[in-house]
């Protein structure tokens, strides 16, 4: 005896009523962008001057010296890439210029000159996303010649990676600092906790390392 086998008829949206998910790529990189940016420049924020120039690991790595740096690399990305150069010299960048000038801050350059270079070069970026196509086509003169044509999307996500990767380099500076931490100003995505609780966690994570370690 066979089986009987009911079928159903397929459901057939109602194009009335369903609302399709829409996105923007170029509008969406650009607010992950911007994203990375502020979260960037909140990490400066109740530190004295001092504190923003402190080089906190053997490398040197400080918060101003973050914002110097992924300033100069989005003009550079953003700018000389699509034949569109920012109007001001960066002589840190010079051929000349000694290692890693892009790193920190001299005595004669103010925070609020770097914080204020960092915005310029949001404008200058932002001006060449809104002036080209996600697929337009621009060359890294910086890049290996086989792979130096690039599209605004890849800029665009290179360097929501490079400001990104900075950022997180800055939270471990700022907590190294003062203890502060958290993803962005409106969002610290951290447990809410008080010190005793955090003490504690991290003592369970020492007894931890120690036990895997020997372990291992």
């Amino acid at each position: 005896m066979g089986l009987l086998r009911r079928t159903q008829s397929p459901q057939v949206p109602n194009w009335h009523t369903v609302r399709m998910a829409t996105s923007d790529p170029k509008a969406d990189l650009h607010r992950y962008l911007q994203i990375a940016r502020d979260a960037l420049l909140w990490k400066l924020d109740g530190l004295s001057d001092y504190d923003v120039r402190r080089p906190m690991v053997p490398t040197g790595t400080n918060l101003l010296g973050l914002v110097k740096h992924v300033a100069s690399v989005e003009i550079g990305y953003f700018g000389e890439t699509f034949g569109r150069p920012f109007d001001e010299p960066l002589p840190w960048l010079d051929d000349d210029a000694e290692p890693n000038a892009d790193m920190w801050a001299t005595v004669d350059e103010s925070r609020q000159q770097i914080i204020d270079l960092y915005r310029r070069a949001w404008a200058h970026s932002d001006a060449t996303i809104e002036a080209l196509a996600i697929d337009d086509i621009g060359h890294v003169p910086w890049w290996p010649e086989d792979r130096s044509e690039v599209t605004l999307h890849r800029i665009l996500v290179h360097m929501i990676a490079e400001t990104d990767r900075h950022t997180g380099q800055a939270d471990i500076v700022r907590e190294l600092i003062d203890g502060a931490a958290g993803l962005r100003v409106d969002n610290d995505n951290m447990p809410s906790a008080e010190p005793v609780w955090w003490e504690d966690y991290r003592k369970r994570l020492e007894q931890a390392a120690r036990e895997g370690g020997r372990h291992g």
